[in-house]
């Protein structure tokens, strides 16, 4: 189950491939056996894009299988509209008509957001298949795969031919989702089992982080149980409160997810104005908050609203962790407070805050301090880890006119 006819050969070689002689002589030409999988036995391919099963009949070559792909590569602009998880499963269940079938197909944590949905949804469908999924693109995660498949020199050279043969127009063109380079023709193709919805879901929202649906799972960066998270929100709170008692007024925290920086504020007796405009957080939000805190209210606005309509005075803006999404920071200028405590990765407070105090005249820097320093950390149940990139936190003062 694909995305397009190309990704069938990218990344799933050795599941589509031919006679054992062929595998054979891939293990030959990288000095290990060849890979142990299904060989020349019949596969069904659905191309989700155009919902078009391509039948391998058991016992043909390689070549005669990715000449039968080939007629079926399309334009990077060629319209998309995969079909939805209950017509997944529906198309599932005809193909395999009763008979032991294993599917194998995308990633949740593919980049490449059309293809990682479908790998979800297909994990996910009423079907009763084991599923497999390719690694896939993924740049940002390193996993731990259950069966890893080398492909030898012979493979690999079959694998580049069809690229340069058949996919010409996906090598040249600048879309993100369609385009083919090195990182995206894997010499090693590596699957496995996803275990259980949490650790599917968990992994597809992962990478949503622009997108509504990473709401559609509860904690998707989990808050509340990383341990590189939980001591970042500490630090933070710490850090907060060194610049802000209780007693100063409310603090209002923009962007506030699903509370996990907003309860610890409030049990340290803060009056807190948290907003959030996603309305699924928002809900996790308020019932996250709706068990003893006192003194927080809940706001649906984004910062672009919060600036528009200052509505919410508070003794200091809190903007943690929030400014990676192309915000104009000079919304600043119109919050209804002279203090704003700001966190960020240090690369992005470097490309994105710095320019910017060096060309305002309306805030001053008074203080940097680094919250928590970068670290490797495991997610998913472990099914993956990453690189998390530490946190550093900038006081903004507004500059006072004189005269």
């Amino acid at each position: 189950m694909v995305l397009r006819a190309e990704d069938a050969v990218l990344d799933f070689l050795s599941v589509t491939r031919g006679s054992a002689s062929v595998d054979q002589e891939a293990g030959e030409h990288s000095g290990r056996a060849a890979p142990e999988g299904p060989s020349g036995g019949a596969v069904r391919v659905l191309c989700c894009d155009t919902r078009q099963w391509i039948d391998l009949a058991a016992g043909t070559t390689l070549a005669d299988r990715l000449a039968a792909l080939a007629p079926h590569v399309r334009a990077p602009d060629a319209p998309h509209d995969p079909p939805d998880a209950g017509e997944l499963s529906r198309l599932l269940r005809e193909a395999a008509g009763g008979r032991a079938a294993r599917v194998w197909t995308h990633s949740p944590a593919d980049n490449r957001r059309s293809r990682g949905r479908i790998g979800r949804d297909v994990a996910a469908g009423d079907h009763g298949l084991e599923v497999r999924h390719a690694v896939g693109y993924s740049p940002y995660l390193q996993f731990v795969s259950d069966e890893d498949r080398p492909l030898g020199r012979a493979a690999v050279a079959a694998k580049l031919d069809f690229v340069n043969r058949h996919c010409a127009a996906l090598l040249s063109t600048d879309s993100p989702e369609f385009m083919i380079y090195t990182a995206r023709v894997p010499a090693v193709e590596r699957f496995f089992t996803t275990d259980g919805a949490r650790e599917r879901e968990g992994l597809f929202a992962l990478l949503a982080s622009l997108d509504d649906e990473a709401a559609g799972v509860a904690d998707p960066w989990e808050f509340e149980t990383s341990p590189y998270e939980r001591a970042r929100l500490d630090a933070t709170t710490a850090w907060i409160a060194r610049h802000r008692s209780p007693g100063d007024g409310p603090l209002v925290e923009v962007g506030a997810c699903e509370g996990a920086l907003t309860a610890r504020l409030a049990a340290k007796g803060y009056e807190v104005d948290a907003t959030e405009p996603n309305p699924l957080f928002r809900d996790r939000l308020a019932r996250h908050l709706d068990t003893g805190f006192d003194g927080v209210r809940v706001h649906a606005d984004a910062l672009e609203g919060l600036a528009a309509e200052p509505r919410l005075p508070g003794s200091a803006y809190l903007l943690i962790e929030m400014l990676y999404y192309g915000q104009d920071l000079d919304l600043l200028d119109t919050l209804p407070a002279d203090l704003v405590l700001l966190a960020l990765e240090p690369a992005a407070l470097a490309e994105r805050v710095r320019p910017w105090l060096a060309g305002t005249s309306r805030w001053t820097q008074a203080e940097e301090t680094v919250l928590v320093a970068p670290a490797l950390e495991a997610v998913c149940g472990g099914r993956a880890y990453l690189s998390k990139r530490g946190s550093t936190g900038v006081v903004l003062r507004r500059v006072v006119s004189r005269g």
